[in-house]
């Protein structure tokens, strides 16, 4: 067995050839759409390394030849997707989008809804990293239902609770970050743009040694499905039709084959009358012409809701 400086020296002289590259590229592009450049081979390298380390394995062709393999399908076909996946994230990212949702985006569904049949708004959150988008969405959420009950002159007992009437759906294709997303709990300086009073009522504060940590309320958790879901899979497997989609700083990373692919799913998920929110640094034009733009990187479906909210067979 190699002593510890031995192995780290093996290590240090492993490289990945540039064949090798366009391999792991090609690869990696029919698993999960991520489109990786010649500029990106030391980016690829480096995260792949880590991987060979834990696995001691001594060559990028080897590890090549495993994830290929049938039996890591399940196991380290995941985990290198896990490795080369960026997750950028924060509370209140893009904030004007949170604006939007709760000046126009709610009032409108909520105004649908109530003339239907359906008593809840479907939130999905595609993309969701290590949770703080989900759990913005959800105070925000929470915030608006809770003045609008407060605002109705019905006895509040007649109504239902806030919590109860949306529901989000938070998925990712890394396991790693929805694992740190299911337990919610982040450093204080990562819950910095919560507002006080959100983090006052939605935040738990630790004590002891976790006491430079925060967790979001159990209640706020519990309207909040995590799910590991891979965008190149033929069919979303979602069977609800959603009324709010945000995808947001995913698709920089697809080239525009896969990008008018993936809208023209995210379309068809989308309930009549539904809003769609993108990245900041992103558009539709070229990808898809049926959304209607309501607002800077804010789309629409046209059509009004039907009181519905279940995906038919196409």
């Amino acid at each position: 067995m190699q002593s510890g400086v031995a192995a780290e020296s093996a290590f240090k002289n492993i490289s990945m050839s540039d064949r090798l590259f366009k391999r792991f590229g090609e690869f990696i592009y029919k698993e999960c759409g991520i489109k990786l450049p010649p500029a990106k081979k030391t980016m690829l390298t480096v995260r792949l390394f880590r991987r060979l380390r834990a696995l001691g394995m001594n060559s990028f062709g080897q590890y090549y030849d495993y994830v290929c393999s049938p039996e890591s399908r399940s196991g380290e076909r995941i985990r290198m997707i896990d490795a080369v996946s960026t997750n950028k994230t924060d509370f209140f990212r893009e904030p004007a989008h949170f604006d939007i949702l709760g000046r126009q985006a709610l009032p409108d569904l909520v105004g649908s809804m109530h003339n239907g049949s359906r008593k809840k708004l479907n939130v999905w959150s595609a993309g969701c990293s290590s949770g703080e988008e989900p759990y913005t969405l959800a105070m925000v959420l929470s915030e608006f239902f809770t003045e609008r009950q407060n605002k109705a002159q019905a006895d509040a007992k007649s109504l239902t609770r806030p919590l109860d009437q949306f529901s989000i759906l938070a998925t990712d294709i890394s396991i790693q970050v929805l694992e740190t997303a299911k337990k919610a709990i982040y450093p204080k300086q990562m819950v910095n743009p919560v507002p006080p009073m959100m983090k006052r009522k939605y935040l738990m504060h630790g004590t002891g040694s976790q006491k430079e940590f925060y967790r979001m309320v159990p209640e706020l958790r519990s309207r909040i499905t995590f799910q590991r879901l891979n965008f190149m899979e033929n069919n979303f497997g979602i069977r609800m039709l959603m009324d709010i989609i945000f995808c947001r700083n995913v698709i920089i990373y697809f080239d525009r084959q896969t990008q008018i692919k993936l809208f023209e799913k995210f379309y068809n998920q989308l309930a009549p009358g539904g809003y769609l929110f993108i990245g900041h640094s992103e558009s539709l034009h070229g990808i898809n012409n049926r959304f209607r733009l309501v607002a800077t990187t804010t789309y629409k479906k046209p059509g009004k809701a039907t009181g519905t909210n279940t995906k038919t067979e196409r």
